[in-house]
């Protein structure tokens, strides 16, 4: 089939490229090819945070269905276990300190705990100060809950690290810091007032 005016130069130019090299001389496509992995070089530390932050969602993704999996018969919800976890950190803790410490939503967390208390999970308490505020507080059925939903994503973990090779594996050890480092930024920047220059960016 004859080419078509649009795929002729392209021919012309894979027709030639084998003479070019024969004849010693530096083809030009490796010639060309050094600008732009230059340009690649450069453009890729403004494509690390997007990069991570896509590793990071997968991770808390894969980890959610490895969970899943592994201990099917869990009742509780993410999100559930979340605050949990977050009330087992604090005991006391008023639902709106909850809501600041998870950034939900007040009615968000007035749902998840008003499911958690009729489950026997949570307790509620009149504060001390106002009798109209409550403080809430993981029963033992909640901590007990909490304490196996991190044993099973360990578990998952591991199984998962151990398809790893030493290096990968190494490389990941060595990463904690920075990754625990990271996340107290993260919640600096959403706990605190950022700098000029520093706001977290708003969905347009």
């Amino acid at each position: 089939m004859r080419a078509t005016t649009a795929e002729a130069p392209a021919t012309a130019l894979r027709g030639r490229a084998r003479p070019e090299r024969l004849s010693g001389s530096e083809p030009r496509p490796r010639a060309e090819s050094r600008p732009r992995a230059e340009s690649r070089s450069r453009a890729e530390p403004l494509s690390q945070p997007d990069g991570l932050a896509d590793g990071i969602a997968r991770l808390r993704r894969a980890l959610r269905r490895g969970a899943r999996v592994a201990d099917p018969g869990n009742p509780l919800a993410v999100a559930q276990l979340e605050l949990l976890s977050a009330l087992a950190e604090n005991p006391g803790s008023r639902p709106g300190q909850l809501a600041d410490l998870l950034h939900m939503r007040p009615n968000t967390v007035t749902t998840i705990v008003n499911a958690l208390a009729a489950q026997g999970m949570v307790t509620r308490v009149s504060a001390d100060s106002d009798r109209r505020g409550i403080k809430l507080t993981a029963t033992s059925a909640g901590q007990d809950a909490v304490r196996a939903w991190q044993a099973t994503n360990s578990r998952v973990l591991r199984v998962a690290l151990s398809a790893l090779s030493a290096r990968q594996r190494r490389a990941l050890t060595g990463a904690v810091p920075a990754l625990d480092a990271l996340a107290r930024a993260v919640d600096l920047l959403a706990d605190e007032p950022a700098p000029p220059g520093v706001a977290l960016p708003t969905a347009q």
